[in-house]
């Protein structure tokens, strides 16, 4: 059987770990050509070695637009053009309203929203006709968490992006999509959480477990695939059902 993505090619921001190193093991599983970005050359390195083959990895910070332009550049060297783009970095930490300090603040929307919007933004020049671009967004854009509220927003704002830039790009067959997790078994949600705290998250989880990377990326093929061809501007939740009662 043929696979999804031969001859695509593909870029995942925040591919060394967690979520993005699941969609990239996946992406690259399914025939393409892979390009994943990351912060730690060390981290980089490991999912180099995870994936195994069609992969490349690119140092930098997302939330830093020379970076992305460097970035940019080795992919236009490398490969001259991009057909699927999942914009996956992310970044969070607690912070409850009244306790907020303005570096929390700037370095969540940094990130999550400043960082997001340019790094699509600069990948316009590159782009294909009928390219798929993924923004991964959270059950947070629907759902209120404690001391999560500028998280939380910033989701939001990545789901607003998403109905705004399919017209913006009308013409040019490129379709934009949000993929947004629930509970995912990741590195990250191991900091947040002990052991005992997972189970109650699961416990409110319909599926009853939490979710892996590779579901994700599972969910990434779909959005990146011609499978998923007149979908355009959707929020698909890949949350077990946990923020759909």
């Amino acid at each position: 059987m043929e696979k999804k993505l031969t001859n695509k090619v593909a870029v995942v921001t925040g591919g060394s770990a967690g979520i993005g190193l699941g969609a990239a093991k996946c992406f690259a599983a399914e025939g393409a050509q892979v390009f994943i970005t990351g912060r730690r050359q060390s981290e980089l390195d490991k999912a180099v070695a995870e994936i195994g083959r069609n992969v490349t990895a690119v140092r930098g910070d997302t939330s830093d637009l020379a970076d992305i332009d460097r970035i940019y550049e080795t992919v236009r060297q490398k490969a001259g053009r991009i057909d699927v783009l999942f914009v996956n970095a992310g970044f969070y930490e607690l912070g409850k309203l009244g306790e907020v300090t303005e570096e929390h603040f700037d370095r969540t929307f940094n990130t999550n929203v400043r960082g997001l919007f340019f790094v699509v933004q600069k990948a316009l020049p590159l782009l294909s006709q009928g390219s798929s671009v993924i923004l991964n967004g959270s059950i947070a854009s629907i759902k209120g968490f404690e001391a999560f509220s500028v998280y939380d927003a910033t989701k939001a704002a990545v789901r607003s992006f998403a109905r705004s830039w399919i017209t913006d790009l009308k013409g040019r067959g490129i379709r934009v999509n949000v993929l947004s997790p629930g509970h995912i078994d990741t590195p990250g949600l191991s900091a947040l959480m002990t052991d005992e705290q997972k189970a109650s998250v699961v416990a409110n989880v319909p599926l009853g477990r939490l979710g892996t990377p590779e579901d994700m990326g599972r969910v990434a093929v779909f959005l990146a695939s011609h499978d998923s061809s007149y979908v355009n501007g959707i929020e698909l939740f890949a949350d077990g059902g946990v923020a759909q009662y």
